[in-house]
C-alpha cells in the first residue's frame, strides 16, 4: 500500500489522456472533401447511435460532484442520497417517452429553440442568455473547481495549475471536433469511470472485511451501521431538511430531475443527435440503466469509509497512512480523496482516469452547449443571420473558447467546496421550477400562451424567494414553487385567450407517444427494480 503515485500509476493515467486526446482528434478529422457543416459540430451529424447516446448522457453527468460530492453525502448520511440518481432512472424514461418525440419532431439544435418555435423569440432570447451565464459561471466554473480540488488533494497539484490542466484537456479534442468528439470520447471516458469506481468500491469493502471480499464487506457495512441503509428519512432525523422523507418520491426531486433531464442543453444535445428517435430512446434506456448502479461506485464507498473511520481496529490496521487527510462528518467529501490513496500501485492510476473522465467530459459537453446556444440563439438570431456554415462552426469554437477562459478565471473564486455546492443548488432550485414549468405546460397544454409563459417565469422567482423564509424543507419549497407557477399559467392562458387554444399549441396525438417493445420491456424492468430496492431499504 502507498499514499503517493508510483510509476505504473503515471504510466495508465498518461495513457489514459494520451487514448482519450487521440480518439478526440481522429473522430474530428473532416473527411475527405467534406467541410464540417453546422449539423456536423453540433449534433455530431445526427449519427449516433444508441450506446453512444446512452454512455455519452452518463459521461455529461457524473463530475467531480458526485464522485467526491455523493461519496461525501454517502459517509455523512447514507444511502438516501442515492434517490438523486435512482429517481433519475425514471426521469430518463419519462423524457425519452413524453419530451423526445416533440424535440425531434421540430428538428431542434437547442432547447431555446423549442421555445421560440412554442412561444417567442424574445422569450426564447431569455431564456439563451440565463443558459449561456448558467452554464459559464456555474457549471463550468463548478466543475473546474470542484476538479482542481480533487486533483489538489489527491496529487497536491495547485488549484491554478489544476484548472488550466482541466481546461486544456477538455478545449483540446472538444473545440475543434465539436459534438461528435464529445459522444464518441465518452464511450472510452465511461469505461474508465465504472471500471475506476468499482475497483475503488471494491478496495473499500474488502478492506472493511479483512480481506474477505465485497459480499463479507458488505455485510460488515451494513451491520456496523444499518441507519446508513434507510432510504427515507422521518421528521426527526437531523437530514430530513435535505431529503424530506415521502417527500423525495413525490415532490420537489421532480422538479430538480425533469429540469435537468428534460431542459438541460448539455445533457439534452447528445439525444437531438440520434440517427432516429427509435435510436435515441433506446440510448435513454441505456442511461437508465447505468443511473441504477452508480450509487455502487460513489455512495457505497463513502459509507465504507465513514465505517473505516470510526472502527479503531480498521484504523489500526492502516496505520499512519490511514490518518492522512482524514474524513469527518464536518469534512465528509474528503472521503473518496482518502479512499483513493489505498488502492494498490496500477489501480490508483485507473481510479484517477476514472475522476479525470468523469470531470473533462462534463466540461467538453457543457463547452459545447455552450457555444451551440450563443451560436444558434444568439449570433444566427441577431449578429450574422446569413452566417455561412463555415463561419457558424468558427464562431462555435470562438464562443466555446471565451466561455472556457472566463470559467477558469471564475473556479478559483468559488471557494470552499461546500460553499460551492451550496451555490449550485441555490442558485438552480430559485429558477429551475419556473422554466419547468413553462415547458411541461407549453409541451402538453396547447391553450399555454405566450404572455403566460413569460409572466410565470418572471413570478417564480419571488415565489421561490419567499419559500426562502420558511422552515420548510429545501425539495418541498421547489416543488410548490414549481405548482404555483403553473397556477399562474394556467390562470393567466384562460384570462388572455378565454378557454381557446393558442395558435402555436402543440398537436399531441397517441401515435407520437407510441414507443418500440424494447423500450416497453426495458423500462418496465428498470422501473421493477427500482420499486425492488426502495422496498428493501425504506427504513
Amino acid at each position: 500500500m502507498t499514499t503517493h503515485f508510483e510509476f505504473w500509476d503515471y504510466i495508465i493515467f498518461i495513457a489514459y489522456a494520451v487514448l482519450i486526446l487521440g480518439v478526440g482528434l481522429w473522430v474530428s478529422r473532416d473527411k475527405k472533401g467534406h467541410e464540417k457543416n453546422a449539423e456536423d459540430y453540433f449534433l455530431a451529424s445526427k449519427s449516433l447511435p444508441w450506446w453512444a447516446i446512452g454512455t455519452s448522457l452518463i459521461a455529461a453527468n457524473i463530475s467531480a460532484e458526485q464522485f467526491i460530492g455523493m461519496s461525501g453525502s454517502g459517509f455523512a448520511l447514507g444511502l438516501a442520497i442515492a434517490s438523486y440518481e435512482w429517481m433519475a432512472a425514471i426521469t430518463l424514461i419519462i423524457v425519452g417517452k413524453y419530451f423526445l418525440p416533440i424535440f425531434i419532431e421540430k428538428g431542434l439544435y437547442t432547447i431555446p429553440e423549442f421555445v421560440e418555435k412554442r412561444f417567442s423569440t424574445n422569450l426564447k432570447t431569455i431564456l439563451a442568455i440565463f443558459w449561456i451565464a448558467l452554464y459559464v459561471f456555474v457549471n463550468l466554473a463548478s466543475v473546474l473547481y470542484l476538479g482542481s480540488l480533487a486533483l489538489e488533494t489527491i496529487m497536491g497539484i495547485p488549484m491554478m495549475y489544476g484548472v488550466i490542466g482541466l481546461a486544456l484537456f477538455a478545449a483540446a479534442y472538444s473545440l475543434y471536433g465539436g459534438l461528435s468528439a464529445v459522444a464518441w470520447t465518452d464511450v472510452i471516458q465511461v469505461v474508465f469511470l465504472v471500471l475506476g469506481g468499482l475497483v475503488t468500491t471494491y478496495i473499500a469493502l474488502n478492506t472493511v472485511s479483512d480481506g474477505e471480499g465485497i459480499i463479507a464487506g458488505m455485510k460488515t457495512v451494513y451491520e456496523a451501521t444499518p441507519e446508513r441503509f434507510t432510504m427515507i428519512f422521518d421528521e426527526s432525523d437531523k437530514y430530513y431538511d435535505m431529503l424530506p422523507g415521502v417527500g423525495v418520491l413525490l415532490g420537489g426531486m421532480w422538479v430538480a430531475n425533469l429540469y435537468y433531464w428534460g431542459f438541460n442543453q448539455y445533457i439534452i444535445q447528445r439525444t437531438l443527435a440520434a440517427k432516429s428517435l427509435r435510436e435515441s430512446q433506446k440510448g435513454i434506456l441505456l442511461a437508465a440503466g447505468l443511473k441504477l448502479i452508480i450509487p455502487v461506485i460513489v455512495v457505497v464507498p463513502g459509507i465504507a469509509a465513514y465505517v473505516m473511520v470510526n472502527d479503531p481496529a480498521i484504523m489500526a490496521r492502516l496505520g499512519a497512512d490511514g490518518l492522512h487527510n482524514l474524513p469527518t462528518l464536518e469534512q465528509a467529501d474528503k472521503a473518496y480523496p482518502w479512499l483513493l490513496q489505498f488502492l494498490p500501485t496500477g489501480m490508483k492510476g485507473v481510479a484517477f482516469a476514472a475522476l479525470a473522465a468523469a470531470i473533462v467530459s462534463s466540461l467538453a459537453s457543457m463547452l459545447n452547449s455552450t457555444s451551440t446556444i450563443f451560436t444558434m440563439d444568439i449570433y444566427k438570431q441577431y449578429i450574422n443571420k446569413n452566417a455561412s456554415d463555415k463561419q457558424t462552426v468558427n464562431m462555435g469554437r470562438i464562443s466555446a473558447a471565451v466561455a472556457l477562459i472566463i470559467a477558469s478565471v471564475m473556479a478559483p473564486l468559488l471557494g470552499g467546496i461546500d460553499q460551492a455546492f451550496q451555490f449550485i443548488q441555490e442558485y438552480t432550485g430559485i429558477v429551475s421550477p419556473g422554466i419547468l414549468a413553462v415547458f411541461m405546460l407549453g409541451l402538453f397544454w396547447k391553450k399555454t400562451t405566450n404572455k403566460a409563459a413569460i409572466i410565470g417565469a418572471l413570478v417564480s422567482i419571488p415565489i421561490a424567494v419567499a419559500f426562502k423564509f420558511t422552515s420548510m424543507p429545501f425539495m418541498d419549497q421547489m416543488g410548490y414553487t414549481a405548482v404555483l407557477t403553473m397556477v399562474v399559467i394556467v390562470i393567466t392562458s384562460l384570462i388572455q385567450h378565454k378557454g381557446k387554444d393558442d395558435e402555436k399549441g402543440i398537436v399531441i396525438t397517441k401515435q407520437l407517444f407510441k414507443t418500440s417493445p424494447v423500450f416497453n420491456i426495458g423500462a418496465f424492468a428498470i422501473m421493477l427494480v427500482l420499486v425492488a430496492l426502495y422496498a428493501m431499504f425504506w427504513n
